[in-house]
């Protein structure tokens, strides 16, 4: 993957022959903001639109390696739109870098400006370089020494060119100011892609004016209004992609929370269903007493309709129909208010007599109540 970093210039002066010596600082080990499709182009690890953290080491940007491969690389006026090699050299070489080594917090480089229409171009203001290099680029998650977090480090840091530009990405706080030479910018941030938009000399193309986030920006190149239009599309897409997936998620929060109101509403409260269980338990006790082995199935019946059954097996189907279950309750109280339990009636020694524990129907027919209250089994206690 090739990278473009910007540097500063520091005129050295000019040989007989017309050359011109400079020396350019690179940027410093760091974390450096880029978007994922300039180190990511296939996405296989990042959105387009993402801001990839990615961290280039010291023991990296200073391996011997590393600083050897910028030696005799050419220098470019502008940044062709392919690496520079064997093979296209002639088409792009205006010059070479003639050394490269620390310096301080820095990468040095001596450039030697051969061309003379290259040269004329940088005495005419043209004074901003970007570097060109290739490298490794590991996804790994961590935190620099400086305390920033990374996505991504870069590894192998190689060399391919330094190219002359008009306008650095970073602005005119890159370009050098001629009354202090050793001037520099930390101008690394955002490199562009590989194959980058190679800059027009000024005055040869007229640059157009477009309009992002509000702001109008002067000197908008063809090649550089597609590629903003183009990431303002992709931003757009997320955006409402983001929203369809909130939308999505509130909808799906709001059945969920139906369905659990539904659930509490519709929750029976086990004193409640106790009080009802007892309840019944004790109409069949009485209906037991009261008629003995004609009592009528009390499974599946509610308290008012094991009522209705008892009274209509003493008295008659006609003693209840039509009638409220307020009528019945008060026929049945009347009818059980003076029957005994048969399992507690004292009787004369003698053959014996089977008869139906009332006190165990008593409790079967609770546990059967509470079983279709709740829907599950529950042992007497």
């Amino acid at each position: 993957m090739l990278f473009h970093d910007r540097l500063s210039v520091e005129d050295k002066g000019r040989s007989s022959d017309g050359y011109r010596k400079v020396r350019a600082r690179s940027a410093r080990a760091g974390v450096y903001d880029y978007l994922g499709s300039e180190v990511d182009p296939e996405g296989k690890h990042f959105k387009a639109d993402q801001i990839v953290k990615v961290y280039r080491p010291a023991d990296e940007v200073f391996a011997k390696d590393s600083l050897a491969s910028f030696v005799l690389k050419p220098i470019t006026d502008d940044h062709p739109r392919e690496p520079v090699n064997s093979a296209n050299w002639r088409d792009h070489a205006r010059g070479a870098i003639i050394g490269a080594v620390k310096d301080g917090d820095y990468v040095g480089f001596d450039l030697a400006f051969m061309d003379g229409n290259t040269v004329s171009k940088l005495d005419a203001g043209k004074r901003e370089l970007s570097n060109g290099y290739s490298c490794d680029l590991a996804i790994e998650s961590g935190t620099a020494p400086s305390g920033e977090t990374y996505d991504a480090v870069q590894k192998n840091i190689r060399g391919n060119h330094v190219a002359l530009v008009s306008q650095g990405r970073a602005g005119p706080e890159c370009r050098v100011n001629d009354a202090k030479p050793d001037a520099f910018a930390l101008c690394d941030s955002n490199p562009d892609a590989l194959a980058g938009i190679a800059t027009p000399p000024i005055g040869d193309t007229q640059m157009k004016t477009m309009t992002i986030d509000g702001l109008k920006v002067s000197n908008v190149s063809d090649e550089a209004e597609a590629a903003i239009t183009k990431l303002q599309g992709q931003l757009k897409d997320a955006l409402d992609a983001r929203t369809a997936d909130k939308s999505e998620h509130d909808k799906a929060l709001a059945a969920k929370d139906t369905e659990i109101d539904k659930l509490k509403a519709n929750q029976v409260d086990q004193a409640k269903i106790d009080a009802m269980a007892d309840a019944k338990a004790e109409v069949v006790a009485k209906g037991k007493a009261l008629l003995g082995d004609k009592m009528p199935e009390a499974k599946g019946k509610s308290v008012a309709d094991m009522r209705r059954a008892i009274v209509a097996a003493k008295l008659g189907d006609a003693a209840v129909a039509d009638k409220s279950d307020d009528y019945v309750e008060a026929r049945f109280d009347g009818l059980t208010a003076d029957a005994k339990d048969a399992s507690t009636q004292v009787r004369d020694m003698g053959a014996p007599i089977v008869t139906g524990d009332s006190a165990m129907q008593r409790d079967s027919a609770r546990n059967e109540y509470i079983a279709r209250l709740t829907g599950s089994k529950k042992e007497a206690a």
